[in-house]
C-alpha cells in the first residue's frame, strides 16, 4: 500500500505550502512510504484528486486544496483530518496504516482491545460477589475440617471405651456374686457339721 499525497509544488499560498511540508516531514519522521503528486505540474494528478475526494469533505466551492492524502484510491484526509489524528497518536490509523509494536499508537490499540474484551487487567472485583470459604481461607479451612472430624473420632471413641467399661464392670460384679454365694453356701454347710457333730456328742454322754 502507498500513501499517495496530493501537494502543489508552485503554490502562491504561504499556509498551503506550510500545510503540505507539516504532512511532508511528519510522514518521513514516522518512516512511512509515500509518493509526492504534484497537482500544478500534472493536470492528470489535480483531475484524479478532485474527483476522488469525497463530496461531503470537499469545500463550498467544490475545489479541495492540496494537500490530500490517499491510501492507493482510498480517501484518508485533508490536512485538518491529518492534525486531529496526529495530536490523538492515531496517524497509522487515519492512514489505513497498522501501527509498528512499540509505539504509542499500538499501545494505546492493545488497551482498546483488552477494554472491549473485557479482561482489563485492573478490574475491581465487586465486594458483593460472595466468595466460597475454601477460597478465601484456603488450607486453613481445609485444617479446620480436619480437626473437626478428629475431634468427632475422639468422642465416638471415647463413647466405645466407656461402653466398654461398664460392661467390664458388670462382668466383675456378677463374678463377685458368684463368689459370695458359694461362700455363704459352704458357712451354711460348717455350721450344720457343727451342730450334727454337737448332737452326736451329747447323745454319746447320755448313752454313757
Amino acid at each position: 500500500m502507498v500513501i499517495k499525497v496530493f501537494l502543489a509544488s508552485s503554490s502562491g499560498s504561504t499556509a498551503i505550502k506550510k500545510k503540505q511540508q507539516d504532512v511532508v516531514g511528519f510522514l518521513e519522521a514516522l518512516k512511512v512510504d509515500y509518493a509526492q503528486l504534484d497537482i500544478a505540474c500534472n493536470e492528470e494528478n489535480r483531475m484524479w484528486m478532485r474527483q476522488n475526494v469525497p463530496e461531503d469533505k470537499k469545500p463550498a466551492n467544490g475545489i479541495p486544496l492540496p494537500p490530500q492524502i490517499f491510501n492507493e484510491e482510498g480517501y484518508c484526509g485533508d490536512y485538518d483530518t491529518f492534525f486531529d489524528a496526529k495530536e490523538d497518536n492515531s496517524v497509522y490509523a487515519f492512514l489505513g496504516l497498522p501501527p509498528p509494536p512499540g509505539s504509542k499508537e499500538a499501545e494505546q490499540a492493545d488497551k482498546a482491545h483488552i477494554v472491549e474484551n473485557g479482561n482489563h487487567a485492573e478490574e475491581i472485583l465487586d465486594d458483593s460477589i460472595e466468595v466460597p470459604v475454601e477460597e478465601r481461607n484456603g488450607d486453613a479451612h481445609v485444617e479446620e475440617e480436619q480437626a473437626e472430624e478428629a475431634d468427632e473420632e475422639e468422642g465416638e471413641g471415647g463413647e466405645e471405651e466407656a461402653e466398654e467399661e461398664a460392661a467390664d464392670d458388670e462382668a466383675t460384679e456378677e463374678e463377685t456374686a458368684g463368689d459370695e454365694a458359694p461362700a455363704e453356701e459352704e458357712e451354711e454347710a460348717v455350721g450344720e457339721t457343727d451342730e450334727a457333730q454337737a448332737e452326736e456328742e451329747e447323745q454319746e454322754e447320755e448313752a454313757e
